[in-house]
């Protein structure tokens, strides 16, 4: 098969801080996690051919990106707002292929470091969401 339907990707987040947690509706598109990884070079005077020689450095869990069909009245889009007010960390998931035979959760701690609304005169309210990981983000089988 040469990919799979993304579509009923679920991103959620901790309502209570003990594991329970409630998907955010009307997520349209979402990205991530886009990890990275430091390269430290070491290229010295004597190193092999005049190639520059690198090791392995930090590692940056990346973040999530979210555009959502805005509506204020939702009540997990006022809880971003929460989110980003917060001075702790919250734990967050995404679940791809929910309720199929190969699903798959991301679960991460993070923070919500940008909200973008825009509210266009000829198309639908719409929200960017961008979470930031910190530490690392672990996938997991659940299906």
């Amino acid at each position: 098969m040469a990919g799979k339907d993304a579509f009923g990707t679920q991103f959620l987040r901790d309502t209570t801080g003990s594991g329970s947690f409630a998907v955010v509706g009307n997520v349209t598109d979402i990205t991530g996690p886009s990890r990275a990884r430091e390269a430290i070079e070491v290229t010295a005077h004597d190193s092999p051919n005049r190639y520059r020689e690198f090791i392995k450095g930090l590692k940056d869990g990346g973040e999530i990106g979210l555009t959502i069909n805005y509506d204020p009245a939702n009540s997990t889009h006022a809880a971003l707002d929460a989110d980003f007010e917060e001075d702790d960390l919250r734990d967050y998931q995404l679940v791809i292929l929910p309720g199929d035979a190969d699903e798959h959760t991301w679960d991460f701690s993070g923070l919500i470091t940008a909200l973008g609304d825009a509210y266009p005169t000829e198309d639908k309210m719409e929200r960017t969401v961008t979470v930031k990981i910190s530490g690392m983000p672990v996938l997991t089988a659940t299906g």
